[in-house]
């Protein structure tokens, strides 16, 4: 899935963003990797480009700019952002995404959402851990070089002006997450709901310790398992990870919220609640770790929820009879019985059958059919193997639950499709209502002249703004809007309308996968029936 992270600097030395984007640093002292000569190593692939920097290094662009304004001269101001956009590994292999496209793909992201901004766009092919996730990098010069139009996450004049710096709000956070979102969607991308918390928050502080953590044990590990003994510990845990675990295991069993207090003391952490929120001490702190920064897993909504579920199951566990010990009949009974639910088998566990009659006629050639008739063999028998799990006991079966398969698609695709036609008519509406508030100065202006000749006149002096402010108008006529809502809650209505859109469409994600299954299941099945007939009447002929 998709993830958007942001890093302010403070940084003077523009020229060292683009150093850590060309050449290969150490991952955990993040200081450049050097070749035997002493000389910078560039990295294996990369994509960068440039942008508003007037055809001059990304360096002297932006301490051009900073001179010229009177900014970025001191040294505890933010000098530039940095924002990583990671995709999902497996968009490459499932999605055909690429190095090029991701980087057309920052580009397009970089123009929309930081106009007027000095920016690097840099787009690598895999992270440092080595999980495939190809990622764009944007830095931008945090001083603004053009006056821009205002953008949904902005709320105050300043931020549209040259000369004024960009600031990195929680409303903008929210907004550019919810834009990332939208452009998976668009890209048929993986993608998941980053406007909600997670269940475990790690931050990027705790992720690196738990890097360097591991490091240091690896490390020793290598020289325990070098004197013939075998390490004790192989995984390094930071000291959250721990307490979430310490917490969980607590939750599984507690019934009361004095229950969990309690079975989280033995552990020697205590629970605090204040102000409708959770808290957590450790033995070896002075200071407590809030369930905010645990995760969503950990707040007290999460808590009292799983506590009421636990204690819901245990009053029926108590009124339902112990049944006697029964033996199932057979390895099939037993593993049917041990399921609580069939889960559809992962798409691509089954591929199509080859027809190889029509590909002779094609003419391929004698290697291309020993392939096809072993290709045939294996997709047959776990046609068979999923036919079985899915329990369907004849053909007339497959054929309805992929009926069913491909309406609840179609139903989730049209519900999916009107959540984006509501979406685009509130985005639509948020840019007229922030152009029209943005022309308000022009029109208090026009209001406040005397005569006519001044109105005329000053009509014609900001005459491109109100084409603007007419053009808005019109808009608002014909929608009926006689008026105008707040810009705060249409951006939460179009937060909440994202949400909606997310989930809906990793529901027809799944619902996608599944018919695509059925489908191939009935084809192979169609094949494996229309065929065996022929084999039958064969060996009748020989007899």
């Amino acid at each position: 899935m998709a993830t958007f992270k942001h890093i302010s600097s403070k940084n003077a030395d523009y020229g060292a963003a683009e150093a850590y984007l060309t050449f290969e640093h150490d991952e955990f002292t993040m200081k450049p990797t050097l070749d035997g000569n002493g000389r910078l190593i560039l990295r294996e692939d990369y994509r960068i480009s440039s942008l508003n920097c007037g055809g001059e290094d990304f360096a002297i662009a932006c301490m051009r700019s900073n001179l010229q304004y009177g900014k970025n001269q001191k040294r505890e101001d933010v000098k530039s952002h940095h924002y990583i956009i990671s995709f999902d590994p497996r968009d490459a292999a499932d999605n055909g995404l690429t190095v090029d496209r991701a980087q057309e793909l920052g580009e397009e992201f970089c123009k929309a959402h930081f106009p007027g901004h000095q920016a690097l766009v840099c787009t690598h092919p895999d992270g440092h851990n080595h999980s495939g996730n190809i990622h764009v990098h944007i830095v931008i010069n945090s001083l603004r070089i053009e006056e821009v139009p205002m953008l949904p996450y902005m709320d105050r004049p300043a931020d549209t002006k040259a000369g004024c710096k960009h600031r990195c709000t929680d409303a903008a956070m929210e907004y550019l997450k919810a834009e990332v979102m939208e452009m998976c969607h668009r890209e048929n991308l993986y993608q998941i709901d980053l406007l909600n918390g997670s269940k475990n928050r790690i931050t990027e502080r705790e992720y690196w310790a738990k890097r360097k953590g591991q490091a240091k044990l690896d490390k020793v590990n290598a020289l325990i398992t070098a004197n013939g003994i075998t390490p004790r510990n192989t995984k390094f845990e930071t000291d959250k990870e721990k307490l979430r675990g310490v917490i969980r295991a607590a939750l599984s069993s507690a019934v009361s919220f004095e229950d969990f207090s309690g079975k989280l003391l033995q552990q020697g952490v205590t629970v605090k609640e204040s102000r409708g929120r959770l808290s957590y001490l450790t033995p070896d702190r002075t200071k407590p770790i809030t369930a905010r920064k645990l995760g969503d897993d950990f707040d007290r909504a999460a808590v009292l929820e799983r506590l009421t579920l636990n204690a819901q199951e245990a009053a029926r566990a108590a009124e339902k009879p112990l049944s006697k010990q029964e033996y199932p009949r057979s390895i099939k009974d037993r593993l049917q019985r041990g399921k609580a639910a069939i889960n559809a088998p992962k798409q691509g566990s089954v591929q199509r059958m080859v027809d190889r009659e029509a590909k002779r006629a094609e003419g391929k050639g004698i290697g291309y059919d020993r392939w096809a008739a072993v290709h045939n063999l294996k997709q047959m028998a776990a046609t068979m193997s999923i036919y079985e799990e899915y329990g369907f006991s004849s053909p007339e079966e497959l054929e309805a639950a992929l009926a069913t398969a491909s309406a609840e698609l179609k139903n989730v695709h049209a519900e999916m499709k009107a959540v984006e036609s509501t979406l685009r008519e509130k985005k639509d509406l948020q840019k007229q209502v922030l152009a029209y508030i943005k022309t308000k100065p022009a029109r208090d202006g026009l209001r406040a002249q005397k005569t006519e000749k001044a109105r005329r006149a000053y009509r014609e002096q900001h005459e491109s703004e109100f084409i603007i402010s007419e053009a808005a108008t019109r808009y608002f006529k014909a929608k009926g809007i006689t008026k105008l809502p707040a810009s705060k809650a249409l951006q939460a209505e179009i937060e909440q309308l994202t949400r909606e859109k997310n989930t809906l469409y990793n529901g027809y994600r799944e619902k996608r996968e599944r018919t695509t299954e059925l489908q191939t299941i009935k084809n192979n099945i169609d094949q494996i029936f229309r065929r065996e007939p022929e084999r039958g009447k064969g060996r009748d002929n020989e007899r």
